[in-house]
C-alpha cells in the first residue's frame, strides 16, 4: 500500500510515467423487441426482455497527466494482458521506464508477455515496465478503478447492444476527457494510511 501511495505522491516525471491499469466487465445487452419511441407526454418504453451479447473487458490512465485510454478486449487472459502492456510501452516511446499499477490478478505478471510474444520481444517489453501492485483487498488504491467507475456513470449505465456501440461510446468519452487533460488529485497519503489504518500495521513489541 505504501509503495503505491508513495508513487502517487512523487513528482510528475515524463520519462518515468505512472500508469494505472484495471479491467472491468461490461455486459453487452441487446433488445429482443423494438423500443417504443417517445410521444408527446409519454416517455420512450423498452421491453424488459433482453439478449446477452457477450462481455467485453475495458482502463489505462496516467493520472498525473490527466490522460486516459480504454482498450475493449473480448477476454481477460494473460495474452490480453500482454497486449495491453505492449500498448502501454508503445504509447510512451520516450520513457525510460513505465511504472504500472495493476492489481494482483494472476495474469498480471511479466511472465504473461512470453505467452503472447517471442522471447526477444517479451523481454524488450518487460525491460520497459516496472510493476507496483495494489495489495490484496486494496484495489480501491488503483486510480484506474476510479476512472472506470466514472466512465460507467457517464456513458455505460444504459444498455449497450454490441461492441461497435461500446467502442463509439467509450472513444467519444475518452476523447472529450483527454482534451481537458485534468489530472487526478489523489488525496490519500502514506501518513493518512498509517493514521487511519493503524489496525492493519504490524504490532511491534518493545
Amino acid at each position: 500500500m505504501e509503495d503505491v501511495l508513495d508513487l502517487y505522491d512523487s513528482p510528475y516525471d515524463p520519462v518515468r510515467p505512472v500508469v494505472c491499469f484495471d479491467e472491468s466487465p461490461k455486459q453487452l445487452i441487446g433488445g429482443v423487441r423494438e423500443a417504443v419511441p417517445p410521444q408527446p407526454g409519454t416517455p420512450a418504453r423498452q421491453d424488459t426482455g433482453y439478449q446477452r451479447n457477450g462481455v467485453r473487458d475495458l482502463m489505462i490512465c496516467e493520472p498525473k497527466r490527466g490522460w486516459r485510454d480504454v482498450l475493449v478486449m473480448e477476454r481477460r487472459t494473460k495474452v490480453e494482458f500482454a497486449h495491453c502492456m505492449r500498448h502501454i510501452v508503445q504509447s510512451y516511446p520516450d520513457a525510460e521506464i513505465v511504472r504500472v499499477v495493476p492489481d494482483n490478478l494472476n495474469t498480471h505478471k511479466a511472465a504473461s508477455l512470453y505467452a503472447a510474444f517471442p522471447p526477444e520481444e517479451a523481454r524488450a517489453i518487460a525491460r520497459k515496465l516496472e510493476f507496483h501492485y495494489t495489495p490484496k483487498h486494496g484495489s480501491w488504491l488503483n486510480i484506474a478503478e476510479t476512472g472506470l467507475a466514472v466512465l460507467s456513470n457517464m456513458c455505460l449505465s444504459q444498455r449497450i447492444p454490441d461492441e461497435d456501440t461500446l467502442r463509439q461510446q467509450v472513444e467519444a468519452n475518452v476523447r472529450e476527457r483527454n482534451a481537458k487533460a485534468i489530472p487526478v488529485k489523489w488525496k490519500f497519503s502514506t501518513q493518512d494510511a498509517r493514521r487511519k489504518l493503524a489496525r492493519i500495521y504490524p504490532r511491534l513489541s518493545s
